[in-house]
């Protein structure tokens, strides 16, 4: 299908998100890799991790308005970077759907995540006891934007050395199917604040964060 969601944030500032019914072939035929990406594509098992690698290098090129090669290798930690241009990026993926967050400001995370009654089961995993006690009881939507949100905050501080648990904290906020919650994370004994937007996005929910519009 391609492209199905598009937003800018602000004008240097965007993300895109695309429903993968294309085949590997398909998707292929829209991207130009060089020999280190043929291998990592090699290295991937077969089927979604495949598509979802893909898309997100063809939501690359259609961000930056181009068709040719571009360099997207991932760090010592995974996070993915662009060295060829000047923009922080995150990546993120779900069953059919994946999407890219691109911003020229600040550095930025995102993540799309189905909605299952199964976080219900590992809420405590992640949520403390006085984050748990604003969820309106059994709203699944709530605890997957709160997911959304860490997982968000993870990525853009470059997915390395943060517990969900233990180095952060979502303040109460009310549930609404679009809206922005704060996220205080502590790292390295300081403590940082994120504006985290989220909203639902059909059956996924999707979270966002970017320094520059996190004042």
């Amino acid at each position: 299908m391609g492209l199905v969601y598009l937003r800018e944030l602000n004008s240097d500032t965007k993300f895109a998100i695309w429903k993968i019914e294309e085949t590997v072939e398909e998707l292929l035929g829209r991207l130009q890799l060089d020999e280190r990406e043929k291998a990592k594509l090699e290295s991937l098992s077969k089927g979604k991790r495949t598509l979802h690698w893909l898309t997100t290098r063809v939501l690359l090129r259609y961000l930056l308005k181009t068709e040719g090669y571009i360099a997207c290798p991932s760090d010592e930690n995974g996070k993915p970077f662009l060295p060829d241009y000047p923009f922080e990026i995150s990546l993120t993926h779900s069953y059919e759907y994946a999407g890219v967050l691109m911003s020229g400001n600040g550095k930025c995370g995102i993540d799309l995540e189905i909605i299952k009654d199964k976080v219900l089961r590992i809420k405590e995993k992640f949520l403390k006891p006085n984050e748990l006690a604003f969820i309106q009881e059994h709203n699944v939507e709530q605890l997957y934007a709160c997911w959304c949100a860490k997982e968000a905050v993870y990525k853009l501080q470059g997915n390395k050395g943060v517990s969900f648990l233990d180095d952060m904290t979502i303040l109460p906020f009310q549930y609404r199917p679009q809206g922005v919650m704060t996220l205080l994370l502590r790292k390295e004994s300081k403590s940082f604040a994120f504006q985290v937007y989220y909203e639902k996005f059909q059956d996924y929910m999707l979270g966002y964060v970017v320094d520059d519009i996190s004042s």
